[in-house]
């Protein structure tokens, strides 16, 4: 798996002409559930999921540090008609007044949210702990917190992550986020390892 940002680059550059991979089975099956306001796609990639929300017309934020996959997730956007538009500061991010999906190239390691800006955040197979205070920052009361990563039981297959920093321990996502209230749960070993949850903030929506 690529652990650099131009190893990602060089990676979704090569993907530029293959088919846009489906949205992960827990977004396709909850869909219905999950709220339709301002959303968060954390290390977007090539924006399978990002794509996903928009296509309800829903406002989506990506975020990503490879510029190569951002790129690919824009012509990907116009290609299906959903306005597509660079933010550049992080005083913009969710703070859009057009519909469509917002673009952010950040170094995710620096990354600052906006306090209570969004109503969902998808975080899917990207592990960076020092981002979970920023995750509770930037979700509004009543906003839901969609993660899904690898586990150290990865390792007992072929694929996937190795360096152990980019798995999370057994039970570790259950209580990274103490500020939520856990709505689903789940550590799976089968083809994989890899835990699931689904959270929200206590309170009112703003």
């Amino acid at each position: 798996m690529p652990s650099s940002q131009s190893d990602w680059d060089a990676r979704y550059r090569s993907a530029a002409e293959s088919r846009l991979p489906e949205p992960a089975s827990i977004v396709r099956e909850l869909l219905p559930l999950l709220p339709s306001g301002p959303a968060l796609d954390i290390a977007c990639g090539t924006g399978r999921h990002t794509l996903f929300l928009a296509a309800r017309h829903q406002h989506v934020t990506a975020v990503d540090w490879s510029g190569e996959g951002l790129d690919l997730l824009e012509k990907r956007a116009r290609a299906s008609r959903i306005p597509a538009h660079r933010v550049n500061t992080v005083e913009k991010i969710g703070k859009s007044p057009h519909g469509g999906i917002d673009l952010v190239h950040a170094d995710l390691e620096r990354l600052e949210l906006p306090e209570s800006s969004f109503e969902l955040i998808l975080c899917l197979q990207f592990l960076q702990r020092s981002l979970f205070p920023q995750i509770l920052r930037g979700l509004r009361h009543g906003g839901m917190l969609l993660f899904e990563t690898f586990t150290q039981s990865q390792l007992e297959f072929a694929d996937g992550p190795r360096n152990p920093e980019h798995l999370l321990e057994a039970g570790e996502l259950r209580t990274a986020f103490p500020g939520l209230k856990v709505i689903f749960y789940r550590e799976l070993r089968a083809g994989q390892g890899i835990a699931s949850l689904v959270a929200r903030k206590p309170g009112k929506k703003s």
